[in-house]
């Protein structure tokens, strides 16, 4: 089997932006080919898959193609990925297949979304399409109601209050703040985070992520042509993808997203790896509820522990075993929604590289994860990254 590298990667500001669709991928994709050790051009592309939910309809209909065609890579197969917030996540993860198989020696993946040219009614609107229509979105039921519902019920099954959301608030703020690709760059006190507006209780403004324009894009080569490119590659150690069911009535659990823990599992056996080895992790932080229970369902902390870690600051910058979300997540950094798979995986490539601010390095890195989640757990993809290949 192949063995996949990331050779670059690059992405726009995330937050507002004045250009459309295209000049956002054109930007991205430009960034993402600079960061090529040596000189790079697109036409060694054989493939690319972008990912995007398509926010608003702006362009249902061959979105990869018109993208593409904007960043010179006209002609190349090309395709859109749809798998709500894990559009993206599941594009890098049909890019690593690509290239495993032997499909394809050099794969471009990548994720786009305009959010901020809708009236807040047509937002909300667009915000549901990936809930469960008939029984959940039909229904009222908002993606701040949702993850209020696993909030509450994760404080009734466990010793954990709202207070634990706000460290994980505070702690994603600090991350972000020096991080110039972030939508909110701005120290947040505890008090205000715990006394923030009320969204959907117990969830508040500083719970909730913002609404982004962004793009995002990653370059993957195969191992026997990666050193036409660099001799310093990132290698994309394993992926893993799994599904759950979509409305929340029909899980088990609430307080634990199934489709998380499979892909991780499939991910740390591929590589040989167990949550101890990862030095830091991009996870899906939507909300602060989000980030709690994936550092339990990847193993950072034990069933029911989540909110214990998030007490300690265990996930702070160079403090704990593992940093969770250098770049602030969701919460600081922007969530375009087709953009925030690859987004998370363009964090860890320049974190393992060293090319990121100093003053927000993750000193010593060796191992990264990307987790990457689609509505409210319904599907889920997870990458594990090295400064060395597999064994």
């Amino acid at each position: 089997m192949v063995d996949v590298a990331i050779i670059g990667a690059g992405q726009t500001k995330y937050g507002n932006h004045a250009s459309g669709l295209k000049g956002m991928w054109a930007e991205a994709a430009k960034n993402a080919f600079e960061s090529v050790d040596q000189n790079f051009h697109p036409n060694r592309i054989d493939e690319a898959f972008i990912g995007s939910v398509a926010f608003g309809g702006s362009q249902l209909g061959n979105t990869a193609a018109l993208l593409t065609e904007h960043s010179a890579m006209k002609g190349i197969s090309v395709r859109r990925v749809e798998n709500a917030c894990a559009s993206s996540g599941f594009a890098l993860r049909d890019a690593w297949m690509a290239i495993k198989s032997g499909q394809a020696d050099v794969v471009v993946a990548g994720g786009i979304e305009k959010m901020n040219d809708l009236t807040p009614e047509r937002k909300r609107f667009w915000l549901g399409v990936s809930g469960d229509t008939e029984w959940e979105r039909l229904a009222g039921l908002t993606f701040p109601g949702t993850y209020a519902l696993m909030a509450r019920r994760y404080f009734h099954e466990f010793d954990s209050t709202h207070d634990d959301l706000v460290n994980i608030s505070v702690k994603n703020h600090m991350h972000g703040l020096h991080n110039e690709f972030a939508h909110l760059r701005k120290d947040v006190s505890f008090e205000k985070a715990k006394n923030g507006f009320m969204v959907a209780d117990p969830l508040t403004l500083y719970d909730c992520c913002p609404t982004s324009d962004g793009a995002s894009c990653v370059v993957l080569a195969a191992d026997h042509v990666v050193r036409e490119f660099t001799d310093d590659p990132l290698w994309l150690l394993s992926s893993g993808a799994a599904s759950d069911n979509l409305a929340l009535h029909d899980r088990p659990s609430i307080t634990q997203l199934m489709a998380t823990q499979k892909a991780a599992k499939t991910a740390y056996s591929m590589a040989g790896l167990n949550p101890n080895d990862i030095d830091l992790a991009e996870v899906h932080d939507c909300f602060t509820i989000a980030e709690l229970l994936a550092t339990e369902d990847l193993g950072f902390a034990a069933r029911g522990e989540g909110g214990k870690f998030a007490r300690q600051g265990l996930g702070r910058r160079n403090e704990g075993d593992v940093c969770i979300n250098p770049s602030g997540g969701l919460k600081s950094k922007g969530h375009p929604l087709g953009a925030t798979g690859t987004g998370q995986a363009v964090e860890v490539f320049k974190q393992l590289k060293g090319t990121v601010e100093s003053s927000r390095l993750v000193r010593d890195a060796e191992i990264g994860m990307t987790h990457n989640v689609g509505g409210s757990g319904a599907t889920c993809a997870v990458h594990i990254f090295g400064r060395e290949r597999n064994a």
